[in-house]
């Protein structure tokens, strides 16, 4: 028995070899052609348009993520064999769009708060420097773009002898310039008793760096209840998980079955309120600090 099986083998290795000897001529002469013809040859472009259109898409993933939330709700309506997941990915669109928005807003705030401390620190080293006061807020303002919009007001006040402060105060007005205001004050001040604006400038430079050393160090205390918000919020998920591995079909029964349902709605109600609630316990432990 053992020779039979060797000699089939040997005998299915010899008639393989003139098969394996065409298609490494075949492969040696598709590499051929695509190094003569650059683009072209058998399933060659049709994978650069796959990788174009594929780019394309993690392009536009990238820029709209909230778009995700539908290729997961179909993939789950596709396992589960109904459309309630489809349904449900479409109302997780504006849902998502407002969080990722709200999270883009308070970063841009965080990143004009640090352009405004930059400003400070730059202008008080242009006075320390001997710099006029005009010109060493003018350098700081363009070096740092704290003032955004409001820049070209600012320095028309600086350059034709107008209300600085008042300009200033108006640049304040955006989430994350708040310490514009602060520069403000430092202004008039040394506008009207004659104080040093440099000193003005470093006070409230340290101010603002406390300020901000004062969020970060809050948003690393409060990311620890953050991440307890998280893994509930993955409980449910892993556990419908657990049930298909270990063969329950938790999908057939949440969306086919008339217990199910209930459950499922009920479930998600509470899995809402609950996330709601503990995010708005911990929010209102940080303030504005997510």
């Amino acid at each position: 028995m053992t020779v039979g099986l060797y000699a089939g083998f040997f005998l299915l290795a010899a008639g393989s070899v003139p098969a394996l000897r065409q298609a490494a001529g075949r492969r040696r002469a598709v590499l051929r052609a695509r190094t003569l013809l650059p683009g072209e040859g058998p399933g060659y472009g049709g994978g650069a348009v796959g990788r174009a259109a594929l780019g394309r898409w993690w392009a536009a993933a990238r820029g709209r993520p909230e778009w995700l939330c539908l290729p997961a709700a179909g993939l789950l309506a596709l396992l589960g064999g109904s459309p309630l997941p489809l349904a449900a990915g479409a109302l997780a669109v504006p849902l998502v769009r407002r969080r990722l928005r709200a999270a883009g807003a308070r970063k841009e705030r965080e990143a004009l708060a640090g352009r405004v401390v930059a400003l400070c620190e730059a202008a008080g080293g242009e006075l320390r420097a001997g710099r006029q006061p005009g010109h060493a807020l003018a350098y700081a303002a363009r070096r740092t773009g704290a003032l955004g919009a409001e820049e070209a007001r600012v320095l028309a006040a600086v350059g034709f002898g107008g209300d600085v402060p008042e300009a200033l105060r108006r640049a304040a007005r955006r989430e994350g310039a708040e310490g514009l205001a602060g520069l403000a004050a430092c202004w008039q001040v040394a506008v009207d008793s004659g104080a040093g604006l440099a000193a003005g400038l470093d006070r409230l430079e340290a101010a603002l760096r406390e300020q901000d050393e004062r969020r970060e160090a809050l948003r690393a205390e409060l990311s620890g209840a953050w991440a307890t918000v998280a893994v509930l919020a993955a409980l449910p998920v892993a556990g419908i998980g657990l049930g298909a591995v270990m063969g329950a079909e938790p999908l057939r029964v949440l969306l086919h079955t008339p217990a199910g349902g209930a459950c499922l709605v009920l479930g998600g109600a509470l899995e809402a309120v609950g996330l709601w609630w503990a995010a708005r316990i911990v929010r209102g432990g940080g303030g504005d600090v997510e």
